[in-house]
């Protein structure tokens, strides 16, 4: 069964890592905005060469996460939630939801409660793969699963630590992990066929995960946290993925996929990678 065919795309226009408001984020470090770009054009290309059709629009104005499109929703059957994020990117929502419904999907007023979109929320067939405790509060749970369908599989990763406490982002105010969205944590290959990284969830959801009765690849630690492997798009039959995950790239490839491996070194200042510049459309 193919997926991830038609991906919504923006632009790196206002990229920047000004507010920090993730783990992954550094702004002391500078960002080439030239080579953000030619990074997000050969994710775009690399998307079309698999055959996926990506919908283009300008980024919103003046948003440094703007670029990252899957914290914009998330969609199934022609409706969509709309997400609610963190204090720095409030600004974002109003023209997503103005893209999203020019695009004529039917959007499906969410609670007031913390939501990530297709970040931190991966279909899987019936299943939706949904963190919490993060960017997405575990209430709307129940509200994706009625609105949308899915069945959905609760997971939590690990928290940021300080001195063995859990840390609290200083620019949200909303509790931080380095696996913040679970799609740095967790990918969908397949209907049938996930990767996922262990050692990145509470031994509860390691378990939940364990259970499920789907066939699995297990990606290093290393891989998830250096190489970010599980940040990667699939249509079930090409995956484009991480050049820096060869033990990832391998076991796919072993199962008969293709992979496409742009190299990304800009994008992920801002704290996301392939997966996280697309939301998935249909």
């Amino acid at each position: 069964m193919a997926i991830n065919q038609k991906v919504l795309m923006s632009g790196t226009q206002y990229f920047s890592d000004a507010f920090a408001i993730n783990p992954l984020m550094d702004s002391s470090v500078a960002i080439d905005a030239q080579k953000a770009a030619a990074e997000h054009a050969a994710i775009k290309t690399a998307f079309e060469t698999a055959g996926i059709e990506v919908i283009q629009v300008d980024p919103p104005v003046n948003c440094q996460d703007g670029v990252y499109t899957a914290n914009w929703g998330l969609c199934r059957n022609g409706k969509i939630i709309p997400s609610v994020l963190p204090n720095k990117r409030d600004k974002e929502m109003p023209y997503a939801r103005q893209v999203l419904g020019d695009l004529g999907l039917e959007i499906i007023e969410p609670p007031r409660l913390p939501f990530s979109g297709q970040g931190d929320a991966l279909p899987c067939g019936k299943w939706l793969f949904a963190g919490s405790g993060y960017r997405t509060d575990w209430r709307m749970h129940a509200f994706i699963q009625e609105q949308l369908g899915f069945e959905v599989v609760a997971l939590q990763t690990v928290p940021q630590l300080r001195d063995g406490q859990p840390v609290t982002n200083a620019v949200t105010g909303w509790p931080d992990s380095f696996f913040y969205d679970i799609d740095l944590a967790l990918a969908v290959i397949s209907p049938e066929l996930i990767a996922w990284c262990p050692e990145a969830f509470l031994p509860h959801s390691q378990e939940v995960i364990r259970q499920l009765p789907i066939e699995k690849i297990e990606v290093s630690y290393e891989e998830a946290v250096q190489g970010f492997a599980c940040n990667l798009v699939s249509t079930g039959e090409t995956v484009i993925m991480s050049s820096h995950a060869p033990r990832l790239q391998a076991a796919l490839e072993a199962k008969g996929l293709k992979t496409i491996t742009p190299e990304v070194t800009e994008l992920l200042k801002g704290g996301g990678y392939i997966r996280c510049v697309s939301l998935t459309i249909a």
